[in-house]
């Protein structure tokens, strides 16, 4: 509690974004909220790390290179408050390093370094042991996100694991036992299980049995563990384990009133016959195989982030299943279901392979008796806005209706920090940027779309709509556009319940 460790950015040469405030509260005249906001091949901030001494008043900055262009964040102390450690990104994001820095002069040396052909992302749940013998990392360095154990001289001290299959997070480490408890996927993606191992990596455990999703509650003392766990088929129980995984009773278990709509689980292969995308669909109420339904995809999207889980969907049936809709959710290659080599396709390539994968999705719907083919719809915000608006345009005569919200249109308008780490620079990459833009494919456009957008969204600027919104119009298109006043990235309150009836009113019409 003697030293606080600090990043200080200097925005000086940041390029600055400019909204427009109209809202009523802003006057008659408005006002301009002017923010830095670097956009991909933009200058960045510059950023070193200082250590304050609050006994002295005294301010060491550790050595790093002011004057190169990367990313300095997520340090973290040894525990006897005698060294700092700093993460240090590269701003092509392919080359991390963490230093470990003197409070007084700081001096510093290198004790890790990761690189990647594709990107690299920083540590934000390292585990710091409290015998001062080091730290512990979740690294994807192997294909898989998988555990290992270093010493403060940067020396590997064991590979906790090496696994097939994502480690998801640490859930306790216990020093005294020479053991470690981790949730990680098994060899089902879509699952989610607690595991045990011991610090020399070693005498690796399953804690948790039978397909879903798991969710442990450890003892203070690691004696027993409650897991509560469900799954799509199964609303699931609550089991009590001990701490090496024997099983003990099951002390409760939830019922399943039954539901008018249900869920199923299953996998589709991609056309190149690489992967097995997950996928859940959620029949509507009252469901009859010989009827026709629509359709919508519900997605998000985005680079390793999983859509598809299985756990119970609950008893109570949507908005969609209660009104005679299917929704449909699927996991493309590059969502994190297949580990880094599914990652690897979407770099430098953001929205081809999401778009790809999607259509098989789509063509497997089309051989369905109980689907419409005339009325596939999709909707999603943020990420799956920009699904949604490239769905509609690179994707045209896949999906007929969309409904995106806050969306992304053009990979030059969002911020540069998750934009480049994905896709390098527009100058480095100028093909991938535009085949990644809903922009280049507006001409294709066809179907119904509606698009909604805050207009001081200062995460995914109105700027993304706008550019879209000229493009359709040159192009002669028909769509629906709604603005939020006074809109962030999402909006609460009466315009949450206005866009949600505008989307229902949507579907139905």
């Amino acid at each position: 509690g003697n030293k606080i460790a600090f990043l200080r950015t200097d925005e000086t040469d940041v390029p600055v974004f400019t909204l427009n405030r109209l809202d009523e509260a802003d006057g008659i005249h408005g006002r301009l909220e002017v923010t830095p906001y670097p956009k991909p091949g933009d200058p960045n901030p510059k950023v070193k790390m200082g250590i304050a001494d609050l006994s002295n008043s005294s301010v060491a900055w550790v050595k790093t290179d002011y004057n190169i262009d990367q990313y300095i964040a997520w340090p973290f102390w040894t525990p006897d408050s005698k060294k700092l450690a700093v993460q240090v990104l590269n701003r092509d994001q392919n080359d991390l390093k963490i230093i470990l820095a003197e409070p007084s002069t700081g001096d510093y040396k290198q004790i890790y370094e990761e690189t990647s052909k594709s990107w690299v992302e920083f540590f934000e749940d390292i585990y710091v042991t409290k015998n001062s013998s080091g730290f512990i990392i979740r690294s994807y360095k192997n294909g898989w996100n998988n555990l290992y154990y270093y010493g403060w001289d940067g020396k590997l001290i064991s590979q906790l694991t090496d696994l097939n299959f994502r480690v998801n997070k640490i859930d306790r480490v216990d020093e005294g036992k020479k053991s470690i408890y981790f949730s990680a996927t098994g060899t089902e993606p879509t699952d989610s299980h607690e595991f045990r191992v011991g610090l020399d990596g070693k005498n690796l455990t399953q804690i948790t049995k039978g397909d879903g999703t798991h969710k442990v509650s450890i003892s203070p003392d690691g004696t027993y563990l409650i897991d509560t766990w469900n799954s799509v088929r199964n609303p699931g129980s609550i089991i009590t384990y001990t701490g090496n995984g024997k099983k003990l009773s099951e002390i409760y278990r939830f019922e399943n009133p039954g539901s008018d709509s249900r869920s199923l689980f299953l996998k589709i292969k991609t056309s190149d016959g690489l992967f097995d995308m997950p996928a859940i669909i959620t029949f509507p109420v009252g469901f009859d195989s010989v009827k026709k339904y629509p359709v919508v995809f519900t997605i998000y999207g985005g680079p390793d982030s999983k859509n598809v889980i299985n756990k119970w969907q609950g008893n109570n049936p949507s908005w969609y299943a209660r009104n005679g809709i299917i929704t449909f959710t699927v996991d493309h290659r590059g969502s994190g279901q297949f580990g880094k080599k599914g990652l690897e396709y979407i770099y430098r390539n953001l929205g081809k392979w999401e778009i790809l994968d999607y259509e098989d999705a789509v063509n497997w719907l089309r051989t369905k008796p109980y689907v419409d083919p005339g009325k596939i719809g999709i909707t999603g915000s943020s990420y799956g806005g920009y699904m949604t608006c490239l769905a509609m345009t690179k994707g045209a005569g896949y999906w007929t209706h969309g409904f995106a919200g806050s969306s992304v249109t053009d990979w030059r308008l969002y911020d540069d920090v998750y934009t480049e780490r994905y896709m390098d620079t527009p100058k480095d990459n100028p093909d991938g940027y535009k085949e990644g833009s809903t922009l280049t494919f507006a001409g294709n456009y066809k179907g119904k779309l509606y698009l909604v957008h805050g207009d001081m969204d200062d995460n995914v600027h109105f700027q993304n709509s706008i550019y879209l919104i000229s493009k359709l119009e040159d192009e002669g298109k028909i769509f629906q556009f709604m603005l939020y006043p006074g809109g962030r990235h999402g909006w609460r309150g009466l315009k949450s319940i206005h866009s949600t009836n505008e989307a229902h009113n949507f579907w139905l019409k």
